[in-house]
């Protein structure tokens, strides 16, 4: 009987420990799914200005590459807020993606249509996305615009 309430508070204490952790080994392959979805829907929430949704995405400590300059997250919140920049509509064309532990990287290559400063612009870009799994959610670490031709390709 000692044996078996020894081995059944292990497994128990086994079991509660593994689902508390969020770990590489814990990153199922449906991961992939999600972070994809979760790149298209941030894309929708940059359209629709929606800073309800992006506050809890974006870690407080990321960092947003542009054409014209980096900065952190309170920096791009503010900016999707006002609309200096207005992601009106990023039609993704490819997306490629990896998974390093819980780390997450997507590339997508995209054409965006864009207001900057009152002007209405159409470019190519590949996107990188760096996403890293913070207990049950992913929080954006990185998001940086490389501008591209539009023949460029991703690489899988």
């Amino acid at each position: 009987m000692k044996t078996f309430l020894s081995s059944f508070f292990l497994t128990v204490l086994l079991t509660f420990h593994s689902f508390a952790q969020t770990t590489p080994e814990n990153i199922s392959a449906g991961s992939e799914k999600e972070i994809i979805q979760l790149s298209l829907d941030k894309w929708q929430w940059m359209a629709d200005k929606d800073i309800a949704k992006l506050t809890p995405l974006f870690h407080p400590q990321a960092k947003f590459v542009h054409m014209s300059g980096t900065w952190n997250t309170a920096r791009e919140l503010e900016i999707i807020e006002t609309g200096s920049i207005w992601y009106k509509k990023a039609d993704v064309k490819d997306t490629a993606i990896e998974i390093v532990g819980s780390t997450a990287i997507v590339w997508n290559r995209i054409t965006l249509t864009a207001n900057v400063r009152g002007n209405d612009v159409v470019t190519e870009f590949t996107v990188t996305e760096v996403y890293q799994k913070e207990g049950a959610d992913w929080k954006m670490l990185a998001l940086t615009f490389s501008s591209v031709r539009d023949t460029h390709e991703l690489q899988k």
